[in-house]
């Protein structure tokens, strides 16, 4: 929290922002503004879509700027897109690993259930990755609900968890499949495909987290 000279009036200005899903963000952007000079104090809501900001000396522009660059946009608006923001990377990596941590644990139980308990199914190679897709995104969903409960109540974290871009969810279950049905021939697990499935798991879906998160806020974590 910074503060303007003495003398100066306080106003308050209310800024309209989107992409906060949760109290994660809400904290995020009330940092960005108590971080600049000026703000007395900033009151984030996510859940209206708003930031009220007490201040000395700043303007809507210096602090709608720092919003965007949080991640979020104002008035709809949100920050010039680039692929060259680190900590965009390394916020939507972190993202990207819960996911698929998340999409593996569904994947590979079923894929492992019907090559050593349910081996005579006679569920072919590509209904079995079916199922496991699905599994994996159920099971990811799962998984989000849990981490998000820490900063909200069981009915928004499933919410919020469910509403999670399923674009990235498909392309990582279809990469980690494709790979496994490519290297082994069909649903199968083995020590050594388990590494390569993971990788191309994880880096399918990486870049359009980063796009997402970085162009619309888009983050939960």
């Amino acid at each position: 929290m910074s503060y303007a000279p003495v003398g100066i009036m306080a106003e308050t200005i209310r800024l309209e922002v989107g992409g906060m899903t949760c109290d994660g963000c809400s904290n995020r952007v009330k940092k960005a503004l108590e971080d600049l000079p000026g703000v007395i104090t900033a009151a984030v809501s996510h859940q209206d879509g708003s930031a009220e900001v007490r201040h000395e000396g700043s303007n809507s522009e210096v602090l709608s700027d720092a919003v965007r660059s949080a991640g979020y946009t104002v008035g709809g608006r949100g920050e010039e897109f680039n692929w060259r923001d680190r900590a965009v990377w390394r916020q939507s990596a972190n993202n990207t690993k819960w996911c698929l941590i998340g999409c593996s644990i569904g994947d590979f139980g079923t894929i492992a259930a019907f090559q050593f308990v349910f081996t005579d199914s006679g569920w072919s190679a590509m209904m079995i990755m079916a199922l496991a897709m699905f599994n994996g995104i159920m099971t990811s969903i799962a998984l989000e609900t849990f981490i998000l409960l820490s900063q909200m109540p069981l009915y928004e974290a499933f919410r919020v968890a469910i509403g999670m871009s399923l674009i990235s969810m498909i392309s990582m279950e279809a990469a980690m499949n494709v790979v496994d049905l490519v290297l082994t021939g069909g649903a199968k697990l083995t020590w050594w495909v388990i590494a390569p499935m993971l990788i191309a798991g994880f880096l399918t879906p990486w870049p359009y987290n980063y796009w997402r998160l970085k162009k619309y806020g888009v983050s939960c974590h």
